[in-house]
């Protein structure tokens, strides 16, 4: 056993489970008329309710119990300060610092990067406010008005994601386009939209050497030169890169460049200058609202106590489910169209971080370190995967987003929208007894045979435990505190796992392996160095026959 499965804290969570486990939370609401009230906590525009989870005042204790023996104190002041936290790149962790205002003072190796950090914001409001005014046009003399970036990962899904669900907030002439898969089809489907007199390129890879994105990048740069000549490029072409020589060659003006650092993980980034395209297409004053946002919840998280600390407490349950429950997975369901993204975000930014094997120490861990995260905007999830969430065999413990009020207020929809989150999340809870069952099918005038026939298929177990945060409206705050309670929920995961969630050697390992392949995929001859499998099917590929 691990020194975490042999503590006192965890096996006092492994007892405790075994009592809990057999209650229902049913129960606990009718013997409790004020639960609502002690597990619930309020921040800023943001509610969120914990009372539909399996647990009780003294489970929410041993949690706490857990993170103190963690030393999860430490650890948070140890992220902020700038600490090199992580420990196999030796790098610190600091995309709190990307949102931290100017007066804040964050060293790295004996500096204090807070003025480099509004340095490129001020350079990131000079460019966004040139192209969206009209000063800075394009090549012909048109205005800029399609905004395509081209990355991949933390460098696409991040400000995809933002882009979409503050649409309201976009400036109506501005279009965005993410281009991030290197299968030909992704950019050729955005090519046929654009008019290359009114499209600007924003190429976001730091060392400007990822193969997915300069490939893309390649083929964009060709598409305008054959449209409108070599000269072109520099206006209308932008880039996040740190390799200004990459950038230069490429025909990028240096003006145009933007800069970030080491310290900011891939897909921690969108704070920095890779949400360029969030700024250029709602404008630097609302970016500067989603960093404020994400600010005010990194200092909820630093300074509040850990029994009133929202990521703290979502961090401990989901810990609580998975370590003590075995829960495999993890669904995040927004009820907005506009957060259509934000699952898929997460999806990146938990697996990524704390998909790990290997403590901070170097040894195997004999614990779960992660969750398969998953979900769909409500109400299409409920015509489809909800069925496993209801009468499935394995618990899945599910948070709902839901703002309660929409940029779009057209008819009933978003009273029907509510309403039916809520009651997914009272359906979860309470289940239907075979009596409540034997009842209901008995109204609808069953024979004795059939209703015994049906009944079995109308029992539902019930005590699913789901979390709901419902936000006062979709705005660039208040998506910042969101985007950064999640961040910091999963640092608290890995603090008390004892891993480390900000390098991605999984990642690096596929790429390196690509990279010998595929100079085997455009040669003429067969291959034998590979494993029988693969061997066969670069030769299909060669041999374009199956």
């Amino acid at each position: 056993m691990s020194d975490l499965t042999r503590s006192p804290a965890w096996q006092a969570l492994s007892d405790h489970q075994r009592q809990i486990s057999q209650r229902s939370m049913r129960s606990m609401f009718e013997q409790d008329a004020n639960r609502f009230q002690r597990f619930s906590l309020k921040f800023e525009g943001l509610l969120f309710d914990y009372s539909k989870n399996l647990i009780n005042e003294e489970t929410v204790q041993l949690l706490l119990d857990l993170a103190k023996q963690a030393k999860l104190s430490d650890w948070i002041e140890s992220q902020f300060s700038g600490e090199k936290i992580n420990v196999s790149e030796k790098r610190a962790a600091l995309h709190t610092a990307l949102r931290s205002p100017s007066t804040g003072e964050v060293n790295v190796d004996g500096k204090n990067i807070i003025p480099e950090v509004h340095r490129v914001l001020r350079h990131m409001r000079r460019y966004v406010e040139a192209i969206r005014s009209g000063e800075r046009l394009g090549h012909t003399g048109k205005r800029l008005q399609h905004i395509i970036n081209i990355g991949i990962g933390g460098s696409s899904l991040g400000p995809k994601m933002v882009c979409e669900a503050l649409k309201p907030y976009a400036n109506s002439d501005l279009t965005t386009h993410f281009v991030s898969n290197v299968d030909a089809a992704d950019i050729a489907e955005v090519l046929k939209k654009l008019n290359p007199e009114t499209s600007l390129f924003v190429v976001s890879s730091k060392t400007f050497t990822t193969q997915e994105t300069l490939t893309n990048a390649a083929t964009a740069r060709a598409w305008l030169v054959e449209k409108l000549g070599e000269q072109a490029v520099s206006s209308h072409f932008a880039a996040v890169s740190t390799n200004l020589a990459a950038t230069s060659k490429f025909g990028i003006n240096p003006d145009n460049v933007f800069e970030f650092w080491d310290w900011v993980g891939g897909r921690y980034s969108l704070w920095s200058a890779i949400g360029l395209p969030i700024a250029l297409y709602i404008g630097m004053d609302n970016f500067e609202q989603l960093l404020a946002g994400a600010h005010s919840m990194d200092e909820h998280f630093r300074q509040t106590p850990f029994e009133k600390n929202i990521p703290v407490v979502l961090g401990l349950l989901g810990i609580w489910y998975g370590n003590f429950f075995g829960t495999g997975s993890y669904a995040i369901l927004p009820y907005d169209q506009s957060l259509q993204y934000f699952p898929a975000y997460l999806q990146q930014l938990e697996m990524e971080s704390n998909g790990k094997r290997i403590d901070r120490a170097g040894q195997l861990v004999d614990y779960d370190t992660h969750f398969t995260v998953w979900g769909e905007p409500g109400t299409n999830g409920q015509h489809s995967f909800y069925q496993l969430i209801h009468q499935g065999t394995r618990i899945v413990p599910v948070d709902f987003i839901v703002p309660l009020r929409t940029h779009y207020p057209l008819g009933e929809h978003h009273s029907m929208l509510l309403a039916n989150c809520f009651a997914q999340s009272e359906a979860l809870m309470l289940g239907k007894t075979e009596a409540e069952a034997r009842h209901e099918l008995s109204e609808q005038g069953l024979n004795e045979q059939e209703l015994a026939a049906l009944l079995p298929y109308k029992i539902f177990p019930g005590n699913r435990p789901s979390s709901t945060f419902l936000l006062d409206k979709l705005d660039p705050f208040t998506l910042g505190n969101l985007i950064a309670l999640y961040e910091q929920k999963i640092f608290v995961q890995s603090v008390v796992w004892n891993i480390n969630a900000f390098d991605q050697w999984g990642v690096e390992f596929g790429k390196q392996l690509a990279n010998k392949l595929l100079p085997e995929l455009t040669g003429a001859q067969a291959v034998s160095t590979h494993d029988g499998s693969t061997n066969q099917l670069i030769r299909c590929y060669l041999n374009k026959s199956i």
